[in-house]
């Protein structure tokens, strides 16, 4: 019997460059399957177990290990073509490359560039793209997140994730929000038409002519949209758009309508008119948790379908356009169907929250 290999050497800089890689989404996936095998034998894992995990060959696992001990990060990107000349830029260069380029930044520039990193190792910036192409590092991208600081958080979410995934019986569930300033915007030119060869286009400055604001319930369940556009976001507008959901759901349904904490909603003439409408009963999000809310997901399709591209020399023409969008929606409404538990994104959340401390500690 084969004794286990022993846990395969790597340096925090390669293991900080494979753990980008292995969470990647664009690159190959033979890229992703080898950094992923590399690794959990750096953590000791036996080699037909990696195998099993990333879905190779124990023989080709032992074969990533010996080119990563005899190259490190030296064309890892690369289909081996057999032996050949040494490589041409040195592993301890391609590591401090990957190292400076997670770790580091350029004098007085907020992220690297191919030509900054290429000055700073005195290399050809083609070679530093080859390398963080290989790796899929991408300095020249941001994404955004937000860790909710909410201490009601995990009370919170599985109220709200449960009504998702469990709905009570006898009752709606709808997702209630405001899209509040929406601007009727009118372009200083008329657009030209799509024609073969070219798209549409359009203007890119305007003229404005005022805003509205619109209420929105969206039936978890059906995918149905109550909506109404208002002319300003006060508790006096929210409440009116309680009664319009009163008047819209049948009686006999319990009405529980998931919110965020924005203060109209909490006011005290509206906790007068809920205390007198037994009926309904507020859910609450956490503080900066909007993606908990679906009808945040229809928001965005209403702007990419009925507004970006639109025109509207005036408030009547742009209420006209995005009820014309919801009467189309309501007559075949599709439903956003949430499949995440609490248990999952309370994991996720945990490891967000772990990752910010330690960069806090670092810096």
């Amino acid at each position: 019997m084969r004794a286990p290999a022993p846990p395969l050497p790597m340096h925090e800089g390669q293991r900080e460059a494979f753990e980008v890689l292995a969470r990647a989404h664009a690159a190959p996936h033979r890229q992703v399957q080898r950094a992923k095998a590399l690794l959990l034998a750096a953590d000791g894992v036996a080699n037909t177990k990696i195998a099993a995990e990333v879905r190779a060959t124990p023989v080709t696992v032992r074969a990533w290990r010996q080119r990563f001990t005899e190259e490190g990060l030296a064309h890892f990107g690369e289909v081996r073509q057999g032996r050949g000349p040494d490589p041409s830029i040195p592993t301890e260069t391609v590591e401090a490359i990957v190292h400076a380029t997670l770790r580091t930044k350029p004098k007085g520039h907020t992220h690297w560039s191919v030509r900054t990193m290429a000055a700073e190792f005195d290399v050809s910036p083609a070679t530093v793209h080859r390398i963080w192409r290989a790796l899929d590092i991408k300095p020249h991208l941001i994404d955004t997140f937000k860790v909710s600081n909410d201490p009601h958080f995990e009370e919170k979410l599985t109220d709200v994730v449960g009504l998702y995934l469990d709905p009570p019986e006898k009752a709606v569930v709808l997702c209630m929000d405001e899209k509040s300033q929406v601007q009727a915007l009118d372009r200083t030119q008329p657009s030209l038409p799509l024609v073969r060869g070219r798209a549409e286009t359009m203007t890119h400055d305007y003229k404005r002519h005022g805003t509205t604001t619109l209420f929105a319930a969206m039936d978890v369940l059906t995918g149905k949209v109550i909506g109404q556009c208002l002319p300003r976001h006060r508790h006096e507008e929210f409440l009116k758009f309680l009664k319009t959901i009163d008047a819209e759901v049948p009686d006999g349904l319990a009405v529980h309508l998931i919110l965020d904490n924005y203060s109209t909603h909490k006011h005290d003439d509206v906790q007068k008119w809920l205390r007198r409408h037994k009926r309904f009963r507020l859910h609450f999000t956490p503080t900066s948790s909007s993606w908990l809310n679906l009808v945040e997901r229809w928001f965005r399709e209403l702007t990419d379908k009925a507004l970006r591209r639109g025109s509207f020399n005036s408030v009547p023409a742009l209420i006209t356009a995005i009820e014309d969008y919801l009467e189309a929606h309501n007559d075949d409404p599709k439903p956003f169907v949430w499949t995440a538990t609490a248990e999952s994104i309370l994991a996720k959340v945990t490891r967000a929250r772990e990752r910010i401390h330690q960069v806090v500690n670092q810096t």
